[in-house]
């Protein structure tokens, strides 16, 4: 019995952490959370970054084994949730590694910055519909 209730513990834990991607978040300089209505421009590596910038932190997404909901735009918003927790509103992939046939998820860092002027005049990255 003992081990029937570890063995169903496992698979539920499992079960709830294991399906998404491993975020790893660095953030050295929180600043005041933004509200779900304020932008947050998406930059690709190929776009540049403007001047007098903040930096406030990075994140980097990996593959934790049995991900799913990891593709590009999929990790993009949940690159926006975490910039708006700690006041960023550009959201600049630094790299990029696409599925393979090691992993069948994107895996992306990325850089969050605070930007005092008009992020929607940056040109930028468009989320589409996975």
């Amino acid at each position: 019995m003992r081990y029937a209730f570890l063995f169903f513990s496992v698979v539920i834990t499992f079960g709830i952490t294991g399906c998404s991607p491993k975020l790893a978040s660095h953030v050295s300089n929180p600043l005041t959370t933004l509200t779900s209505d304020e932008p947050v421009a998406f930059l690709d590596v190929e776009h540049e970054l403007p001047d007098d910038l903040i930096k406030v932190g990075s994140l980097r997404f990996q593959d934790s084994g049995f991900s799913t909901d990891c593709s590009f735009n999929s990790l993009l918003n949940k690159a926006r949730i975490e910039a708006r927790k700690n006041g960023a509103n550009i959201v600049k992939v630094t790299d990029t590694k696409k599925p393979d046939l090691w992993s069948s998820c994107y895996r992306l860092q990325i850089d969050l910055y605070r930007y005092n002027g008009d992020v929607a005049k940056l040109k930028q990255y468009e989320l589409k519909l996975d």
